[in-house]
């Protein structure tokens, strides 16, 4: 961790983001031990967030003009409540920026966007090994449901 606090800054990603927000999620991924996982390119990305269609926004923590965290966030929606709400994909600040309420403030606006739009949930998943992130979430208020498994499709289970 730096000696200091350090002033940051959260904004929404811009398409001049895309290669650094791709290596920040290379990063993301090498901490939860699943660089492998990374099949997709920054080319993708920007596709994905700034094309015709977007599927996805993400937002950027900078301290002095430098990226140091990020969060990727989509609409989903709920049946039970008859709202949509926020996916949050991915929340990941650097290691030696953590512990200065950058990862709380990017929630924090994650929450604001969501209260804007009427969403009526913000929910996200966490590795069951990473305690660290669990006592985090915890700590802002998150309930951690256990009865709950993520199911998924990928690879040649998607093909007819």
């Amino acid at each position: 961790m730096l000696d200091k606090l350090a002033l940051f800054t959260i904004r929404s990603a811009t398409l001049e983001d895309v290669p650094v927000l791709f290596e920040l999620i290379k990063g993301l991924a090498e901490y939860e031990k699943l660089s492998h996982a990374v099949t997709g390119d920054a080319a993708t990305l920007r596709e994905h967030l700034f094309g015709p269609q977007p599927y996805a926004s993400a937002i950027i923590a900078e301290v002095e003009e430098q990226a140091v965290g990020y969060a990727l966030f989509f609409y989903n929606y709920s049946t039970f409540l008859t709202k949509p709400g926020i996916y949050l994909e991915d929340l990941f600040v650097l290691p030696d920026y953590r512990g200065q309420g950058i990862g709380k403030s990017m929630i924090s606006y994650v929450v604001q966007i969501a209260r804007g739009q009427g969403c009526g949930r913000v929910e996200w998943s966490v590795l069951d090994w990473n305690e660290p992130a669990i006592s985090f979430y915890r700590s802002l208020g998150a309930e951690v449901l256990p009865e709950w498994r993520i199911c998924r499709l990928s690879g040649s289970a998607l093909l007819p």
